[in-house]
């Protein structure tokens, strides 16, 4: 009984921290105000902080298939761009030519913060008496350190207009305890074309 306690008690309180993990929110935002040009309607999506190649493809063909859904054309670099890390300019010009694309959305990590949590977690302790097996119920409780290690990763991502090369609008991002691009990444592409949206650099959604 002592044991299935204990093991119950930790496992809910695992539980419970992961609960609370895993959430996508936006920290900061900017917009050009001297922008004038109406939303944008083909995007080159540039997954600049994978550091393998199948992360990166994984990034810009997720943030593609939402932007499509949105109902905005969008076509990812790895299409275009081979190989890792940052093209050259004159190659990402030509990418982006050759695409018809109007704009340029890059996302890339800015930071990881890794966090250690200690947590109380409450056990049974050695039973007294001679209950048999209801002596847990009489047993002492102690105290016990539940450690939780995660990390909280801060994306930049930027949108540049490709006929200007300016920075047209910019947000930062915070995703605490990431578990993998593939699950991240749809919630992340919503809150990220949804700012878009609201900051009119893409056209309003029609829902």
């Amino acid at each position: 009984m002592r044991k299935f306690l204990a093991h119950t008690i930790t496992v809910l309180a695992a539980l419970v921290l992961a609960a609370g993990c895993a959430s996508t929110t936006l920290q900061s935002e900017w917009r050009d105000p001297a922008y004038t040009g109406g939303p944008f309607r083909k995007i080159f999506v540039i997954g600049l902080s994978a550091r393998d190649i199948t992360a990166r493809r994984i990034f810009e063909d997720v943030m593609v298939s939402k932007l499509t859904a949105a109902g905005v054309q969008a076509v990812p670099a790895w299409q275009y761009i081979q190989g890792e890390g940052q093209a050259p300019e004159g190659a990402m010009s030509a990418a982006t030519d050759s695409a018809g694309a109007d704009a340029v959305l890059m996302a890339r990590v800015s930071a990881v913060d890794k966090q250690i949590q200690v947590s109380p977690v409450v056990v049974p302790g050695p039973a007294y008496g001679w209950y048999g097996p209801y002596a847990g119920w009489y047993s002492g409780w102690y105290t016990l350190p539940q450690v939780y290690q995660y990390d909280i990763v801060y994306v930049e991502t930027t949108l540049f207009d490709t006929k200007t090369k300016r920075l047209v609008w910019s947000a930062t991002s915070k995703t605490v305890d990431p578990a993998s691009i593939e699950q991240e990444a749809p919630a992340f592409a919503d809150m990220i074309i949804g700012a878009m949206q609201k900051a009119g650099v893409l056209p309003a959604s029609k829902s």
